[in-house]
């Protein structure tokens, strides 16, 4: 049986930073960055985002100089290792974005969707990918504590659409550009739930539609579990994303949710004879 749509692509998390919300100081050396995305790519990632600045609520933003120091030798040994994954790095600043292009990032994950007006102008002429994220409020907030959209998916869409007509206006190319709806961030647990549900509006923008769930918060309150417990329930949540029409999943475990998502696109795409 053929399938009609691809079946989403996983992109594994590495996270060289102290206090990220469920994997802060597991990577402190080069070395476990390495194994660890060996480990990615072992249970099926064909992707693998670096991020050195921790965007959990509460977290304190750091400077370029240090977000470099912990990037710059996990891309490094990535690039030593040669694993079969392309490389994006997790950041908001086109400082940190340009040195991750020059030792050898494919892509840039802006957290920020190009909130550094120096961001859109270097991926175009880099030619590189770039995921587009929407992010509300000053810094990542979550619960009750997050943004009020009355309506969030129409509040999302427009927002990325606009992100996505600022890089093509910059000159970055159509089919470079990735669509995120960023949960979690300033969101509640209805509009984490919403958009997963609806992300097939964000999917008829016309974009591929990245969907990072993974572990997060409302996942835990839902189901009464800290986060590294919570690949279950973001295995669920991936499930309904493959539904809706997402092509990149953003996750900690790849091999927990690979065969869920890979049943979840046969069920998508199988027709009565």
């Amino acid at each position: 049986m053929a399938a009609a749509h691809p079946v989403p692509q996983l992109m594994g998390i590495l996270n060289v930073t102290p206090d990220s919300f469920s994997d802060g100081g597991q990577l402190a050396d080069a070395a476990l960055v390495v194994q660890r995305a060996q480990q990615h790519v072992a249970e099926g990632a064909t992707w693998l985002d670096v991020g050195a600045e921790s965007t959990r609520p509460g977290a304190q933003f750091i400077s370029v100089d240090e977000e470099l120091r912990r990037l710059l030798p996990a891309l490094q040994a990535l690039q030593a290792a040669r694993l079969e994954a392309r490389i994006s790095v997790d950041t908001r600043r086109a400082a940190v974005a340009a040195q991750a292009l020059a030792h050898g990032a494919d892509a840039i994950n802006d957290v920020s969707a190009l909130s550094d007006p120096k961001m859109a102008p270097l991926v175009a002429e880099a030619q590189a990918p770039i995921i587009l994220m929407h992010w509300a409020g000053d810094r990542p907030v979550g619960g009750a504590q997050g943004v009020h959209h009355p309506n969030v998916v129409e509040t999302v869409c427009s927002f990325l659409d606009a992100a996505r007509a600022k890089a093509l206006q910059a000159g970055v190319q159509p089919h470079n550009i990735w669509l995120d709806p960023g949960l979690g961030f300033g969101k509640s647990m209805n509009d984490n739930l919403v958009l997963t549900q609806r992300l097939d509006r964000l999917v008829a923008l016309g974009q591929p539609v990245v969907y990072g769930a993974s572990r997060k918060g409302f996942l835990q309150r839902l189901v009464g579990r800290k986060s590294s417990e919570c690949d279950g329930a973001t295995a669920a949540a991936c499930c309904v994303a493959t539904l809706r029409g997402a092509q990149l999943l953003r996750v900690h475990s790849p091999g927990a949710v690979r065969d869920a998502v890979l049943v979840a696109s046969a069920l998508r795409d199988a027709s009565a004879p």
